[in-house]
């Protein structure tokens, strides 16, 4: 996902964002725990697209 995607949406959407890719990657850490983790460079995308989102709502508080 892109940084330029991501500032588009308002502050309640990227939230509900953040929290989805959460427990996404709470899922994919649990799979990396038992063995079960099919795509290992699926840790690298989730964990820096949550680093984007709280980028982009520091931003958005920094401007308001």
């Amino acid at each position: 996902m892109k940084a330029s995607d991501l500032r588009q949406k308002n502050k309640i959407e990227l939230e509900a964002m953040l929290l989805d890719l959460s427990r996404e990657q709470f899922n994919l850490k649990m799979q990396k725990g038992t063995g079960q983790l099919t795509k290992p460079h699926q840790i690298k995308v989730v964990r820096r697209d949550v680093a984007r989102i709280h980028t982009i709502l520091r931003e958005m508080a920094g401007v308001q």
